[in-house]
């Protein structure tokens, strides 16, 4: 098992390597090939309005004139090592890991990253334990109710689940749960530690919204998944045995069907705690989707850059998590 482990975290080392060359090929490289000259870059850096002074002093300070790998091992010191910044009247120092320096907020980037990390991480944890477990339970009991009532009003309702937007039904939950019916508080951030009731009490509206659209994935998943383990031979095996039912279905039926619903999940996780941009949208929730949304709209290149790295980090990690989870729940993965 650790020889498996071993391996996966050299893979995803190596693999986030990759991943963050290519990203900042894109923000760095491609511009080169497509005509942007290192001055329209670095006036990109530079805030508002930057007089020519202003630019010649970024592209001198960041070595937009360097060559591209020159560039990218200054970059991937930076998230190492940390770095310094000179804003012209100060030097700024940024500790590892630094993902840069934005000269529109006047702010490090890890900085904004930590600030708003805290928003979507609480989003996204309580969002995957609603949707786990009413997912999964209804994938299990549907499959066992084939053909019932319940089966095809529960699919019916997963099918609009999958069906619907994340901005229509935030939208038209919020219209009617908080403003017309008063049922749930208005939608905000309170940190886990102030006060971890007003956290839950607030966020519950985001959770279930945000639940709807994924538990709806999960149990149609999880019922074809059960309706193929159930007939196999095993499953006719183990209740000739005698074994109890209840048994049978969680430790052979369910665990066989665990492995695809694991790398569903491991993708869904990373992309989202990347930034649900759509859900922090509605909301109005200040988390990395709404960084990302922001960095965008104001051209702000080093935020944009930070949290497009930070979101591959979490993918690359989910994804490591799943693979270790595999030897776990299936042993024969370890030694394939």
């Amino acid at each position: 098992m650790i020889a498996y482990i071993v391996r996966r975290l050299v893979g995803a080392v190596a693999l986030m390597l990759v991943i963050s060359a290519v990203t900042f090929s894109i923000f760095f490289l491609l511009p080169r090939i497509a005509g942007t000259t290192s001055d329209d870059l670095a006036s990109r850096f530079a805030g508002k309005a930057p007089t020519p002074e202003t630019v010649q002093a970024v592209k001198e300070r960041f070595g937009f004139d360097d060559p591209i790998a020159v560039q990218y091992g200054r970059f991937v010191k930076g998230v190492v090592a940390g770095d310094t910044y000179d804003t012209g009247t100060a030097e700024i120092d940024c500790p590892a890991p630094c993902f840069g320096y934005s000269f529109r907020t006047n702010t490090n980037v890890t900085d904004q990253l930590v600030d708003r990390l805290p928003v979507t991480l609480s989003l996204v944890v309580g969002a995957a334990v609603l949707w786990l477990v009413i997912g999964i339970s209804i994938g299990v009991l549907s499959a066992l109710r084939r053909g019932s009532f319940f089966d095809r009003a529960t699919m019916l309702v997963a099918l609009a689940g999958v069906s619907l937007p994340i901005f229509f039904t935030g939208l038209l939950s919020l219209t009617f749960v908080v403003h017309e019916w008063g049922l749930l508080p208005p939608v905000r951030y309170t940190g886990f530690l102030d006060n971890p009731f007003a956290w839950a009490g607030n966020l519950i509206l985001p959770w279930v919204t945000l639940a709807f659209l994924y538990a709806a994935m999960y149990a149609r998943m999880t019922r074809a998944g059960m309706l193929e383990t159930l007939n196999e031979d095993y499953i006719r095996t183990a209740r000739a045995k005698g074994l109890p039912e209840g048994t049978v279905i969680s430790k052979h039926a369910l665990r066989s069907t665990l492995t695809p619903l694991l790398t569903l999940f491991g993708l869904d996780i990373g992309l989202l705690l990347g930034g649900a941009v759509l859900t922090e949208r509605t909301f109005s929730l200040a988390g990395l989707g709404r960084l990302a949304l922001d960095g965008v709209v104001g051209s702000d290149l080093p935020v944009v850059l930070g949290v497009v790295t930070v979101a591959a980090l979490f993918i690359v990690i989910a994804n490591l998590v799943v693979d270790i989870l595999y030897g776990v729940v299936d042993p024969r993965v370890r030694h394939s």
